[in-house]
Order: C-alpha cells, then structure tokens, then sequence
C-alpha cells in the first residue's frame, strides 16, 4: 500500500485533527476526522433507511468544509493513477 499524505486540517492543533490520504494502488481515499455524536449517527442513518444501520467495520467521520480542496486533491490523485 503506497500512501499518498494529502493534506491536514489547517486549523489542527497537530495532535487530533482530520487528515486525507490518497492510496492510488488500491484506488480509495482515506479520511480521518472527528466521530459524530450518536444524535448524527442515527441521523445518518434514518436519512439512509435502504442501507441500515452502520456495519461495526465501517464509520462515519466529520471533515470540515475548509477540507474540500484536501478531498478534491486526493480525488485527483486516485484518478490520475488510474489511467496510468
């Protein structure tokens, strides 16, 4: 797995903080981030009601906003490696 460090939340403290990371070879996008409270969670997943409730080996996390360009980045990443 070749992981690409794409970018990290500007406004981090350096110690928790949502961060996006491009794996080009396994064509996916990781996210770091904050865990929602369980009022979103089953907000998420009332919003949701074909998949059902979140699986135990999957996650919902919150990225800010100000991240867009991070996530618009590793995008680009996964895509480029694709039509390598």
């Amino acid at each position: 797995m070749a992981l690409e460090f794409v970018g990290i939340d500007p406004n981090t403290d350096r110690d928790h903080c949502p961060t996006v990371w491009a794996d080009a070879e396994a064509q996916e996008i990781l996210l770091q981030g904050w865990k929602p409270s369980p009022e979103t969670r089953i907000g998420c997943e009332a919003t949701s009601p074909a998949n059902g409730p979140v699986p135990d080996d999957e996650a919902i996390v919150r990225i800010p906003a100000r991240m867009i360009p991070m996530i618009r980045e590793a995008c680009d990443a996964v895509e480029r490696a694709r039509f390598r």
